[in-house]
């Protein structure tokens, strides 16, 4: 395409907000406060910040960088570094591509709760009754009611990666849905787009706030927002906290898909990306830390309220055993009383210690929990004992989806701008080429929505980007830095900015990221390695939980499939331009000699 028939974002505030929209995603909300309750709670926010100027914001400034230089997507702007490095565009467009197959699902669950949300009492606050309706379905009453409409309303679930059944009927109309609200959005392009991120980067912190303000206002959610800001400093000590902390800013900023490239490239050539790029990652960890003490507030309740409940249960259990006054035993002398009762009633008392509880606060907010099981069930959990929870339950939802579908326009942006540079796609019109990207990744993603679909998403989430995003990201910085030359990256950047990088952005690129990079890729290879035989979380149905279950033969063929396509992009391409040169370059030696002989 010609530069001039390249879109522009409208104003400088668009591309901000696109970028705020894309970085801030589902992963602020549910992985976030999940390492901070594993890693020492407030001790975990040194390493995370030192982690985001170290590696975050010179990485997400280099990108931002190459996008708006080239004004072109991710293979052509590394193709016009090096014809050999077109490969890292190759290998972002793959693994966006993956991500765009099931990313999409979790917004089709939203949708699905969301739903279910308009009922006078949420469907998962209760266990449904089984088919004789002598009592509750017993899977359900083994479960929680939570967790029982997540594994089996939600998902129906299979017992297994290997048992597959029909596609949930249910699921594949709220994927469709997702899909077309998507294309909408995306419909027209940047032009599009640009509307769109008013909404999407705005909305939830609208949500996010109003439930802070609910959040703390609940009972118990002090317990786990001092939970949350009690430092456990002997977690520094620990090489995962660090190494945990590195990864979730590298993926939460969305390094190495390529969207970043997108999103700089319809940006002018002068614009000032360096405040930007610290701007958007500033907010995307602020935000990290907003939705953490929200989360740690409803987390705090949830623990406060199930604390409660045992202390109740055990409370009513001592009072129907043993002969005592009635206000002999309170809520707050359980425990005392049962020191007291096991001293004086020995033989009695031990006919109950297999009915009895151990209730503790602190081991209920111990209770680590990311991803969909935070997202859909904890906090579904939390919401149906909220007052008025059907309202909390809607705004949450329609919150988690702005989140998901502003992820999902740069996802998508990351596919379609790179294949809009080819001169064979360029004569499309962009509403058919998004539409049949938005096509293809609904048909492949019919899959997810199957009883074995949720298995394969978490195949796909915890094998299809990892690998490759450290693997891409680690090329592009010791490409600009050592084959590029960062000498020439700094006039570029004055061309652009009217002055050079400074010291700050000098040592990060040439030193600091790419030595922090090498660790966590050689970390990934050691973990991947000694963890053995990969496994995933089955449901069981007799027990009412899940269980740690071994990948079948297949599933691990598929999990090596993921890991190398997309990495083998790079030095495929590079061996493809490499053989293409000598090919060429051995026809015009050929052409030389043929002119020789016939000269002579």
């Amino acid at each position: 395409m010609k530069k001039d028939a390249r879109p522009n974002w409208d104003n400088p505030t668009q591309f901000v907000l696109a970028c705020v929209s894309y970085a801030v995603g589902l992963g602020n909300v549910w992985r976030f406060p999940y390492l901070c309750q594993m890693h020492g709670g407030g001790g975990f926010l040194i390493p995370y910040l030192l982690m985001l100027f170290l590696e975050g914001i010179p990485l997400f400034y280099l990108e931002l960088a190459i996008g708006q230089k080239t004004s072109l997507g991710s293979i052509g702007a590394w193709s016009a570094i090096s014809p050999y490095l077109g490969g890292v565009g190759f290998a972002g467009v793959v693994t966006s591509l993956y991500l765009c197959l099931y990313y999409n699902i979790l917004n089709a669950w939203s949708f699905w709760y969301l739903f279910h949300s308009f009922q006078s009492v949420l469907p998962w606050a209760t266990c449904p009754v089984n088919s004789n309706r002598t009592g509750p379905i017993e899977e359900c009453e083994r479960a929680t009611p939570t967790q029982y409409f997540f594994f089996r309303e939600t998902l129906d679930i299979s017992s297994s990666i290997e048992e597959n059944g029909g596609i949930h009927t249910g699921q594949a109309l709220c994927l469709l849905l997702a899909w077309v609200i998507t294309y909408l959005f995306i419909v027209r392009g940047v032009k599009s787009t640009g509307k769109v991120v008013y909404f999407t980067a705005t909305f939830p912190y609208v949500v996010l706030f109003i439930y802070l303000i609910r959040g703390i206002t609940l009972h118990g959610a002090m317990n786990g927002v001092k939970y949350m800001f009690t430092p456990k400093m002997e977690q520094l000590a620990n090489p995962n906290t660090w190494i945990d902390a590195a990864t979730q800013i590298f993926f939460s900023l969305g390094l190495g898909f390529g969207s970043l490239v997108a999103f700089a490239s319809y940006n002018q050539y002068n614009n000032n990306f360096e405040r930007q790029a610290i701007v958007v990652a500033l907010i995307n960890s602020g935000t990290s830390i907003f939705a953490s003490i929200v989360t740690f507030a409803i987390y705090g309740f949830k623990a406060t309220v199930n604390y409660e409940n045992c202390l109740e249960r055990t409370y009513l259990l001592l009072q129907n055993t043993f002969d005592l006054a009635e206000d002999s035993i309170t809520m707050d002398n359980v425990s005392e009383w049962i020191e007291k009762l096991n001293t004086t009633f020995p033989q009695q008392f031990a006919e109950l210690s297999n009915k009895l509880e151990n209730c503790n606060l602190e081991s209920e907010l111990d209770t680590a929990v990311e991803g969909p099981g935070l997202a859909f069930i904890v906090y579904s959990e939390g919401i149906k004992n909220m007052p008025l929870s059907q309202l909390w339950s809607v705004l949450y939802f329609i919150m988690l989806l702005m989140l998901g579908m502003g992820s999902m326009l740069g996802n998508i942006t990351a596919i379609t701008t790179p294949l809009r540079d080819f001169k064979v796609v360029s004569l499309m019109s962009v509403e058919l080429l998004n539409g049949l990207v938005c096509l293809f990744c609904l048909l492949l993603g019919l899959g997810f929505t199957t009883t074995s679909g949720n298995y394969w998403f978490t195949m796909f989430n915890d094998y299809g980007a990892t690998f490759s995003l450290l693997f891409i990201v680690l090329t592009e910085v010791i490409a600009v830095s050592y084959i590029y030359g960062i000498k020439r990256f700094e006039k570029d950047i004055e061309d652009m900015l009217g002055h050079r990088p400074n010291w700050y952005w000098k040592i990060m690129l040439a030193g600091t990221s790419p030595l922090l990079l090498i660790a966590l890729f050689i970390f990934y290879i050691i973990n991947y390695i000694k963890g053995g035989t990969p496994t995933y979380q089955a449901w069981n149905k007799e027990l009412g939980k899940s269980v740690v279950t071994e990948y079948p033969v297949f599933g691990q063929l598929f999990i090596g499939l993921l890991l190398v396509s997309s990495v083998s992009c790079v030095p495929l391409t590079a061996l493809y331009v490499y053989c293409k040169k000598r090919k060429h370059g051995n026809h015009h030696k050929k052409q030389r000699t043929v002119s020789t002989v016939s000269a002579l």
